[in-house]
């Protein structure tokens, strides 16, 4: 009579086995073709009517006196922010929504980043959040809406500092804007 196997030795044949199927099923899987992300464009919320968005018009140029060197630029009189490189020149530029209160002109750092989404003074959830000063008591700060709209329009009373961003524009400002990073606000 042949001897028996104990059940935890059946069981252990078999996650072994199970695990050697998946690990070569997933080796297959990683060398076929690889499905590609279609672009959609996100419905239009309620803000999205208030503040369409800011549509480009022709490149402008980087603001005399910005200074030099890689920087993010940010007009308070355009409402428009620059992505400067090392060698000074401009990686990208677009149109921004200010909040209430605008940063005085001068040069500061980004300090505090916070990727996670969170609800901004405006009552939208907001990510890729960026500070770089604080003004008449309210903090200054880059953000992109979670999703893509625009700022409603302000309250009478309340003070934002966020500049809120188009989402593909917040996107490229946080891969570019790491701590540290200078920030020049011109008039």
């Amino acid at each position: 009579m042949p001897a028996r196997l104990p059940s935890w030795a059946w069981v252990s044949g078999l996650t072994v086995g199970a695990i050697a199927a998946v690990s070569v099923l997933a080796v297959q899987a990683d060398q076929g073709p690889h499905p590609t992300a279609v672009a959609t464009k996100p419905k239009p919320s309620a803000s999205a009517d208030a503040h369409p968005t800011p549509k480009e018009t022709a490149p402008a140029p980087v603001p005399e006196g910005s200074g030099t060197g890689r920087r993010v630029v940010y007009s308070v009189g355009k409402d428009r922010v620059w992505l400067v490189d090392a060698s000074d020149a401009t990686r990208r530029s677009f149109k921004v929504w200010p909040g209430t209160v605008d940063p005085d002109p001068g040069k500061y750092s980004v300090g505090t980043r916070r990727q996670d989404a969170t609800t901004g003074s405006d009552g939208v959830r907001i990510e890729q959040i960026m500070y770089f000063t604080q003004e008449d008591g309210v903090w200054v700060a880059f953000s992109n809406a979670v999703d893509g709209s625009s700022p409603p329009p302000p309250v009478d009373g309340i003070k934002t500092g966020g500049i809120r961003l188009p989402k593909a524009d917040g996107d490229a400002l946080w891969e570019f804007g790491t701590s540290g990073t200078t920030v020049t606000v011109v008039s």
